[in-house]
């Protein structure tokens, strides 16, 4: 009611910030918020305001990281201001509380500005009748589709509708029939009848992504979403657009008629894609992975992910995924299974009998934060030589680095990598054909790059090894998770795991230190790198190595300068940035 305002908060507002009431609950919330695109300060508004008092006030065009736009009414709240007198200070009620008067008419919460003393109501008799006026308009013509719908489970018109929507229809007359199965690009599949006209998808991709490519043509309730005429929607980010739509009528092909949300199963992990390191979710049910679809962190991807890292995924159930732990007799050329064991025990005996300085080892800047600690342990034990291969990209104004390889920064911060990957390649080279590097470890790559591991990753032809070269070595010990040709010349090959499969730390371009959790189950015999890595150092070190993911980071923290104080409970969901 207006005038029932609680005392207000011990500490006073300054005049960077204002004191609001929502509710009845006095709150203090900031004089202007920074716009979602370009940053620059504008006044908060209601639905800012009434989020900041763990308030929600249902909406669909409005989102936190898109221009506003106003258009769908779901948000409309009632208010009223502070009296103001002659001497234009707030005028008092007999109790001392700021006397209000109500606005005749209500106001759009995402488009409106605070003013001191504002109290704001979001749970009144007419704010709930304009709610159920509101839906009962949308559903007028929408279809109740909602048993074949891919958004069931996650549709805010079905969360509003039992929420707050009338419980019968009053329209008699014959709905209005639009396109359905509309194709508006290789990823996007679009059904104008369930759109409701909300304009995320047109803001996100005319603002965010600098494509001018949607937008809404007829009238009245024959308005659709189309396509630019003769342009098939396809950018590096449209299946943004699929989890902005806030029903069903944007849907992923890839995902489409795939799975019901209920039934997958969520894991926070990271986009290994590029450097970026986006925060993403892996849906997965019974050891298949269905989709990957991005978390919201504003210090690195925002809530945002381009389209190549989301599918970036179906090549980890590829039939021919190493799955065997496999040795080649010197004296045979056809690899034979061996148990790990057995394979990890030849390979100790191997590395504990080659003189110093005589073994090399290439990692992976895809490799984990753990695995590139223990991979710099056995180097700093056997004195070799270390490097890892570089993956330059172009990339682009928005989530897209310039470098494929997703943990660069980490390989640098442990020691693998220095001022420049890749430097120390040729050297090794010339090692090996000078015979003084007899046995080359290689993790997680191909020295070979006869062809591009997995979809979406650019081929980058080799520039210092061939075939023969790793002939003449006396032992070659590779790991891996697909065929390759570097792996077909391995001496001893270890089947290694996709992100997907184990957890562990990376670290970013911008170094973010973000850790991320098992999904699945890897295949056959692959066991995650960091646990077989911390076998292989105990038995060629002697020393004792965790047998936990976070008790292993930790012992990094502690030997590594750049990640000293860093705790893997520390880093949570969001990542703790380090100085690079």
């Amino acid at each position: 009611m207006p005038g029932s305002s609680t005392s207000p908060p011990a500490t006073p507002p300054t005049a960077e910030y204002l004191k609001v009431v929502v509710n009845g609950r006095a709150v203090v919330v900031p004089r202007t918020m920074p716009h979602p695109v370009s940053g620059k300060p504008l006044p908060t508004t209601m639905i800012q305001a009434c989020e900041i008092a763990g308030v929600t006030v249902p909406h669909y065009c409005y989102h936190p990281r898109l221009p506003v736009a106003g258009n769908c009414r779901m948000c409309l709240v009632e208010y009223g201001t502070p009296v103001l007198g002659p001497d234009r200070k707030p005028v008092a009620n007999a109790d001392g509380t700021p006397k209000i008067v109500k606005a005749p008419r209500p106001a759009i919460a995402c488009a409106t500005p605070v003013s001191a003393g504002m109290e704001i109501y979001t749970d009144t008799p007419a704010v709930r009748e304009m709610r159920r006026s509101v839906l009962e308009f949308l559903l007028i013509n929408h279809p109740l589709d909602c048993p074949v719908c891919d958004q069931a489970g996650e549709c805010q018109l079905q969360e509003y509708a039992l929420d707050y929507g009338p419980a019968a229809s009053r329209f008699v007359e014959t709905k209005v029939h639009k396109p359905k199965q509309v194709d508006l690009g290789p990823r996007v599949m679009l059904d104008d009848e369930r759109c409701i006209l909300c304009g995320r998808c047109i803001r996100f991709t005319r603002d965010i992504v600098g494509d001018d490519a949607l937008g809404i043509i007829q009238r009245g309730s024959h308005s659709v979403l189309a396509a630019y005429p003769g342009k098939p929607f396809d950018n590096h980010y449209t299946l943004n657009t699929v989890d902005l739509c806030p029903v069903g009528a944007l849907t992923s092909k890839d995902f489409r008629f795939q799975m019901r949300v209920w039934f997958l199963k969520e894991t926070n992990s990271l986009c290994t894609t590029c450097g970026t390191g986006c925060n993403l979710r892996i849906d997965s049910r019974e050891n298949r992975i269905y989709r990957l679809v991005p978390r919201d962190n504003p210090a690195v991807n925002r809530g945002w992910m381009c389209d190549r890292g989301r599918l970036n995924f179906r090549w980890i159930n590829r039939p021919d995924r190493l799955a065997r732990v496999t040795r080649r007799p010197a004296a045979a050329a056809a690899a034979g299974p061996i148990p790990w064991s057995d394979a990890l025990d030849d390979v100790a005996r191997r590395l504990q009998q080659a003189p110093h300085g005589s073994v090399a080892i290439i990692a992976s800047a895809r490799q984990t934060n753990e695995e590139l600690f223990l991979l710099k342990r056995l180097a700093t034990r056997l004195d070799a030589i270390t490097d890892a291969l570089p993956r330059p990209q172009p990339a682009d104004h928005l989530l897209v680095c310039d470098d494929q390889n997703p943990n660069s920064t980490g390989a640098r911060l442990i020691g693998i990598c220095f001022t420049e990957m890749g430097i120390n390649l040729p050297r090794i080279a010339d090692g090996i054909r000078q015979g003084a590097i007899r046995t080359l470890i290689v993790f997680g790559d191909d020295v070979l790059r006869a062809k591009p591991e997995a979809p979406f990753t650019e081929d980058i032809p080799a520039r210092d090894f061939d075939a023969g070269l790793l002939a003449g070595l006396d032992c070659l010990v590779v790991s891996d998770v697909l065929p390759n040709a570097t792996t077909a010349l391995a001496h001893v090959l270890l089947p290694g795991c996709a992100p997907a499969e184990k957890a562990g730390s990376m670290t970013n371009v911008h170094g973010r230190v973000q850790r991320f959790h098992k999904a699945v189950e890897p295949p056959g015999e692959a066991r995650p790198e960091w646990e077989f890595l911390g076998e292989l150092v105990g038995r060629v070190a002697g020393e004792p190595v965790p047998k936990t993911v976070g008790g292993l980071f930790e012992q990094m923290a502690g030997g590594v300068p750049a990640f000293a104080g860093l705790t893997w409970e520390g880093l949570g969901d969001a990542g703790v940035t380090v100085s690079v």
